[in-house]
């Protein structure tokens, strides 16, 4: 079985080292020039025949479809729920969602440190490394998701008191925040997992599955929320116990599987002998997580910030802020999908010792997201009145909206551009400083931008949208200039342990 692109990465990356042997050889021989014009034993990169940017995209392509899909399916999940049961059924669920996203984005940080290390093992074609990988990342998430698990279990009414759920909804909420806490240790074990296959260069796999959990879980709604099939009506629960059974169906099917096809990140025998986890790798997932989860809560609380500044306008602003939002998420898919794609490819060469690659996974990564995310932008701006009245019908609301979307939406691809600077430097470890420049960008410049241009200025709400872009554009600025001036001359090499 083979897994495009994953294979050919591997391939190329094979190519890479045989070329550089073949090199090293004809020059003690006198040969050199006939070298460089014959094809290499396996063709491949020498010829040509795959151009990086046709390997990343098909890379890409899946991953962008995978979380086109999450979105999809959360959408419909929020219809049903709002149209079968009401407006407290969906303020019920919206009151644990904060909360499941501060405790997911640790393991997203641990997530994206795998992936980094898995990319690098497997550039290297260390199948042992790998193995202690694979055992490392799914006994640490699945011991952390235990963890959260039982704490959330027995603190549920504090936590989703101290966040000030309205006392009408508590209960329900509560049974809710529960049954999706009893789910967390296997929600993060097949989140992890999938992150650790896109690390090998396989995204069609997990899309594969995720289109699975996706079905599975939509299929089960229906059954479990209205009590079909002799089931009790299960309510609002009745969507935490849908997505509990996905999960496990979906967790089970994909080890089998993987088993079947052989797929280079089965559990097998090897994976096993490493489920005690390595002291040095688990050190190293969380050097490598740590930052970007920190990253992902300060981010968090930003737009905590954000949405304040935007209330103070009233009810008209706010729901404008909210498709807006909406709008600009599926803006920025492309933008993040290309950043995890130039993380994994860099990781992989990385790994290959083929430091020289770099640079060329750099500018096909800023090819790809001019290309992709400004084609997207520009369909935007073309067709924005008509897809922010998907959502919207007062006019006057869509006109914020309006005006709101065109100041911000050019700057995605700014966004972009600093996130394949910020990956690649990820992929060899450099993590802090990257971080560090994330952050400044947000609460030194975006967060009083915002405030400063929409309080004491005549531009009112429109304000608030131009600390996005100026927090971008500084962010790039930053991140480059260390990019270039001290990233570019450091001695890159594979991570140990």
């Amino acid at each position: 079985m083979t897994f495009e692109p994953a294979e050919e990465l591997r391939e190329m990356v094979k190519d890479l080292d045989t070329n550089a042997e073949d090199v090293y050889q004809t020059k003690h021989n006198g040969t050199l020039s006939e070298t460089r014009t014959s094809p290499s034993p396996r063709g491949g990169v020498a010829q040509h025949e795959k151009p990086l940017w046709k390997t990343m995209l098909l890379f890409l392509i899946p991953l962008m479809i995978s979380n086109a899909l999450q979105s999809i399916g959360q959408l419909v999940g929020s219809i049903l729920l709002g149209r079968w049961i009401g407006v407290e059924a969906l303020a019920a669920v919206s009151a644990f969602f904060p909360i499941f996203f501060l405790l997911l984005s640790f393991v997203i940080g641990i997530g994206s440190g795998s992936s980094i290390l898995i990319g690098q093992a497997y550039g290297a074609r260390d199948e042992e490394r790998i193995k202690a990988i694979i055992g490392t990342s799914l006994t640490f998430t699945f011991v952390i998701g235990l963890v959260l698990a039982i704490a959330g279990g027995i603190f549920t009414w504090d936590v989703l008191r101290m966040v000030g759920t309205p006392e009408n909804v508590l209960a329900t909420s509560v049974h809710f925040a529960r049954v999706m806490f009893l789910s967390m240790p296997l929600l993060f074990l097949y989140f992890v997992y999938t992150t650790l296959m896109r690390g090998t260069g396989d995204s069609k796999t997990p899309l594969y599955f995720l289109i699975l959990s996706t079905g599975l879980n939509l299929g089960f709604l229906p059954i479990l929320i209205k009590g079909w099939l002799g089931l009790p009506v299960l309510g609002v629960n009745g969507s935490a116990y849908a997505n509990l059974a996905s999960t496990v169906l979906t967790f089970v099917i994909m080890v089998i599987y993987l088993n079947v096809k052989k797929h280079p990140l089965r559990i097998d025998k090897a994976a096993l002998h490493h489920l005690m986890p390595r002291t040095q790798l688990v050190r190293q997932l969380l050097r490598l997580g740590i930052p970007g989860s920190v990253q992902m809560i300060l981010v968090s609380l930003a737009e905590i910030a954000v949405i304040t500044f935007v209330n103070h306008f009233g009810s008209n602003a706010t729901a404008a802020y909210g498709a807006v939002n909406q709008v600009a998420s599926y803006v920025q898919m492309p933008a993040i999908s290309i950043s995890i794609s130039v993380s994994i490819f860099a990781a992989q060469m990385i790994g290959a010792n083929r430091m020289d690659k770099l640079n060329q996974v750099v500018k096909t990564g800023l090819i790809l997201n001019y290309a992709v995310g400004g084609i997207l932008v520009v369909l935007v701006y073309l067709f924005s009145s008509d897809i922010l009245s998907w959502s919207l019908t007062s006019q006057a609301t869509l006109n914020i909206a309006h005006e709101l979307l065109v100041i911000t939406l050019w700057s995605y691809l700014i966004f972009g551009n600093a996130g394949i600077f910020t990956s690649v430097m990820r992929a060899s470890g450099t993590v802090v400083w990257p971080t560090v420049f994330a952050v400044v960008s947000i609460w030194a410049v975006e967060v009083p931008v915002a405030y400063v241009f929409s309080h004491m200025t005549s531009l009112g709400i429109r304000g608030i949208w131009i600390g996005y872009p100026a927090a971008f554009v500084v962010n790039l600025g930053m991140q480059y200039v260390y990019y270039r001036r001290i990233w570019r001359r450091k001695r890159i090499a594979r991570l140990a342990g």
